[in-house]
């Protein structure tokens, strides 16, 4: 029996309540199997800006996703180095398990973006995209998306990290066990 899985990634640099609730919204809207978050080695269209290990982002996601038995990681991109092109990783992880069938879940600031995304064409005969709502983007795309309505959460990794180091508190904007994690750890400058 196929498994429907969805894929959700990012840097998670640290992942938030935003994360967790795009995923959320999309388990149950399109009642998949699973939601695998997964972590980027180096996004092809951003540098990253922040020093920490890939082993505090999985720790993080770890702590993040603690308690659901619906979310797990993908660390496929994470075993490779370079640049991270969806169309390879998710032609690899079909190869790894041709019993699933992929829903990788975009903001809609990546939706108008998709046009010059490496392989567009040929990622959309393998995958089916979700697209999320975000503020001040549309999710108008010449592919065949499906768009699901989720709450808007304006938190980003980039506005943590910036309290963080700015001694601001980051109470409510992720979950306790990645804050405490990020002050036992002297992340972002906390």
């Amino acid at each position: 029996m196929r498994k429907k899985i969805g894929i959700l990634g990012g840097t998670f640099d640290p992942p938030h309540l935003g994360h967790l609730i795009i995923a959320n919204e999309v388990y149950h809207h399109l009642q998949l199997d699973e939601i695998q978050f997964m972590p980027n080695q180096e996004p092809p269209h951003k540098e990253r800006e922040s020093h920490t290990t890939n082993r505090d982002r999985i720790r993080m996601l770890e702590l993040a996703i603690q308690g659901n038995p619906f979310f797990s990681i993908e660390k496929i991109e994470l075993e490779r180095k370079g640049r991270s092109y969806t169309y390879d990783t998710m032609k690899m992880l079909m190869e790894r398990n041709p019993e699933n069938d992929y829903y990788f879940i975009i903001g809609s600031d990546m939706v108008e973006y998709l046009p010059h995304w490496y392989q567009v064409d040929e990622l959309f005969k393998m995958i089916k995209f979700v697209g999320v709502n975000r503020p001040n983007y549309q999710l108008e795309s010449p592919y065949p998306i499906i768009q699901i309505e989720v709450p808007f959460i304006e938190i980003s990794s980039s506005m943590i990290r910036k309290r963080s180091k700015n001694g601001e508190s980051i109470n409510y904007l992720l979950p306790y066990g990645v804050i405490n994690y990020i002050e036992e750890n002297q992340l972002y400058g906390s």
